[in-house]
């Protein structure tokens, strides 16, 4: 029942209302004759306060307030691919149909097209038993996305009749009959934002989202249904980072919020996304991809909407049984959304201003993810991972909302601005960053690449770190203190961080790398490593070893297309041992 209020105080997007006694928590509202969208967050008896999701400039005091009586809700159905949503799910082509370029406020457009008929063909027949989260039809949304039509939760019933044919969202394909009377099911379905949706069970994370990325999937992998977090100062890559993933990562599809970035970071993706070839289909990558667009000049209060929005389209492809993966851009700006607002409803400020529940906040958005059974008899498999950006002022990892999220996730791909300046992309520091899942993900690896991926991953990190103690040393007493062992492992970490972790993202071939070839890399750097130790203590001189001709060639294996890489790491094998002999013996003459 809609209950109807009077403004009695506005500060920026909080508007406070009274006579809402009728209203609930989270009832989505409509603000004065301009009809703005606003949010209740908190209730007084009849006093509400109330996030307004738009520009609240022009209000005045005794203007009316209305709720819907409803939560806010995503409109889940065909045609969400493809489309590019504000904050509040209101596709932007349709918005500035109606009124221009400039964005109006109170614009009231369908989430999805009305007027647009998709081909429908049932999977069930009249008689069947049907359940929340069976698929009753499927309709081809895109060349490379079949949309799953699914019985909403807490329905069930027998099917008394359904159609085929072509229908738009909101016509009636089924009608089913349940223990209250018969209820007419379209291709569209709601879900309030706020609340996860559900699932039959959660599956252990042991299997890797294979990215094509070096030092992400060898270093630092993160598992399907992961959560992962890339935190980094201005400048350090965390944009491209997400750009790369999301044209690479091994999902069905993919969700990009753009949570108050820069409208120009957004424009790239918009003008990007629709050119990029995704590699397994030769389609267009917005074929299997859902932008929504909250860039930092739009409503400060309607980066919470975006975020929640975002993770709840993602939750329904997961239940059609896809691998989605969600990329948040970035979580820093949601919560300084979430300051402005705790700070408009004078509640005690936590760490930094920010508020006390900033933490509990973060944590319901990222717990969304996983690897799960979906609801319904077949229950499909579908993962939702979930990659957030943080934006550190001067990327300092210790403030509030780093520190947060480092609770929470299992993964931390930290970027440093240091590397960024070296030119060194992915700038993700391998001494700082770390993986949580790497454990749990060894038998997939053993099963599925080669038993030797981890020891050989082993082997990098231990190299790494040591070459990070050698050149405290180095920086104390200078290269030529150090033993000639001790020399030979900061010329293999040099080969480990510049011809493997260093990786052009618009290179044609370097731009993606395939797990066996990840594997060729390593070994021939380490075969390398091991053979010249040999060489050395048979005489070699350490100069003359790092300087050999196989190391650039070694370097330029990460250009060798897919298709030659064998044939290539079998001869790059033979030629270190052949180089290192004739070095050998060249030292005996």
């Amino acid at each position: 029942m809609a209950s109807i209020g009077n403004i009695v105080k506005i500060s920026g997007p909080l508007v406070v209302a009274e006579g809402m006694r009728d209203a609930n928590m989270f009832d989505v509202v409509r603000v004065s004759d301009k009809r703005l969208i606003g949010e209740i967050i908190e209730m007084h008896g009849d006093r509400a306060s109330i996030q307004v999701y738009e520009e609240t400039a022009g209000l005045g005091t005794g203007q009316a307030v209305e709720s819907t009586g409803e939560p806010m809700s995503a409109e889940l159905g065909p045609g969400l691919i493809g489309s590019i949503y504000d904050g509040i799910q209101r596709p932007l082509d349709d918005i500035r149909k109606v009124c221009g370029n400039n964005l109006a406020r109170g614009v009231e457009v369908p989430s999805l097209k009305r007027d647009r008929k998709w081909k429908f063909t049932p999977t069930v027949e009249v008689g069947d038993e049907i359940t929340g989260g069976d698929v009753i039809g499927t309709v081809p949304e895109t060349d490379i996305v079949l949309h799953k039509i699914m019985v909403p939760n807490g329905v069930s019933g027998k099917v008394k009749s359904i159609k085929e044919g072509e229908f738009t969202v909101d016509e009636t394909v089924c009608v089913v009959e349940t223990e209250k009377g018969e209820k007419e099911l379209s291709m569209m379905q709601k879900w309030g934002v706020r609340s996860g949706r559900p699932y039959a069970k959660k599956l252990s994370p042991d299997m890797p989202l294979v990215t094509g990325q070096r030092v992400i999937d060898c270093l630092f992998p993160i598992a399907k249904g992961g959560v992962a977090a890339i935190p980094g100062p201005f400048g350090s890559g965390k944009t491209v980072t997400q750009h790369q993933l999301a044209k690479w990562a091994e999902a069905d599809i993919i969700v990009y919020i753009g949570c108050g970035e820069r409208g120009n970071e957004m424009t790239d993706v918009l003008n990007e996304f629709p050119e990029l070839i995704d590699p397994k289909t030769g389609k267009s990558l917005m074929e299997r991809t859902v932008l929504i667009a909250n860039t930092s000049d739009m409503p400060v209060a309607a980066r919470e909407a975006s975020v929640y929005t975002g993770i709840t389209i993602a939750e329904y492809y997961r239940d059609m049984g896809y691998s989605v993966a969600l990329m948040a851009d970035s979580t820093s700006r949601w919560a300084e959304a979430l300051r402005e607002m705790s700070g408009r409803l004078e509640e005690m400020p936590g760490d930094e201003g920010y508020p006390a529940y900033l933490g509990s906040r973060l944590a319901q958005f990222y717990e969304r993810a996983g690897r799960v059974i979906s609801t319904g008899k077949e229950g499909r498999e579908g993962a939702l991972s979930v990659i957030g950006a943080v934006s550190p002022p001067g990327g300092d990892i210790s403030e509030p909302v780093s520190q947060a999220t480092l609770r929470i996730v299992k993964v931390f791909w930290g970027l440093d601005s240091n590397l960024a300046y070296q030119r060194h992309f992915p700038a993700i520091n391998w001494l700082t960053s770390y993986s949580l899942y790497a454990d749990s993900l060894a038998p997939w690896y053993d099963n599925n690449v080669s038993k030797e991926w981890m020891t050989s991953r082993a082997r990098f990190m231990s190299i790494l770190h040591d070459e990070a103690e050698l050149k405290e040393i180095v920086k104390l007493i200078g290269m030529d203190a150090l033993s000639a062992n001790d020399r030979l492992k900061m010329e293999t970490a040099r080969s480990i961080r510049e011809d493997f972790l260093h990786q052009l993202a618009f290179h044609e071939v370097d731009t993606y790398t395939s797990l066996k070839k990840q594997l060729y890399m390593m070994k021939l750097i380490l075969n390398f490593n091991d053979e010249a130790e040999a060489a050395i203590k048979k005489g070699a001189d350490v100069e003359e070893v790092a300087g050999l001709a196989v190391r650039e060639h070694i370097g330029r294996f990460k250009y060798v297309p897919e298709n030659e890489t064998d044939h290539e790491f079998e001869k790059l094998s033979v030629e270190i041992s052949s180089e290192l002999d004739e070095l050998l013996n060249k030292e005996e003459d």
